[in-house]
């Protein structure tokens, strides 16, 4: 039996906060992610990290507390006011609801476009995202 060669991946993405409570809160309460990991760094700084709930491929966000003002100044517009960041779901009106409840603004309504369902919205800090239900083959 022949096994393939492991490929590099994705497994996570920084993303830069104001602060790791807030941050933690927002994305475990009204996305719905886990919290996977939280550990004191002993400088005051936190190695946080929050998945998808059921991720299948383990992809996650590392949760950063901003050094300075250059990366303060990017808390929020880390992708120049386009969307970012992509969170699929196989229930797209369950999740719109629950994440509509929780208070996650959506900047539009939902949209069925050929390649699925689709809405935007915006973190707790302005950070553009996609929920999206990818259309059926």
């Amino acid at each position: 039996m022949s096994t393939s060669p492991s490929l590099p991946a994705i497994t996570l993405v920084t993303l830069v906060v104001r602060d790791y409570d807030e941050a933690v809160d927002f994305y475990t309460r009204a996305l719905g992610f886990d919290l996977v990991e939280d550990t004191d760094r002993g400088d005051g700084t936190r190695w946080i990290v929050v998945r998808p709930r059921g991720a299948a491929d383990g992809t996650g966000l590392l949760l950063a507390r901003a050094k300075g003002d250059a990366q303060a100044a990017a808390v929020g517009a880390q992708t120049g006011g386009r969307v970012g960041f992509f969170l699929h779901t196989d229930d797209f009106a369950r999740d719109h609801a629950r994440m509509t409840a929780a208070g996650v603004r959506f900047l539009e309504e939902p949209r069925h476009e050929p390649y699925g369902s689709v809405a935007v919205f915006e973190d707790l800090y302005g950070n553009r995202w996609d929920l999206l239900q990818p259309a059926q083959d």
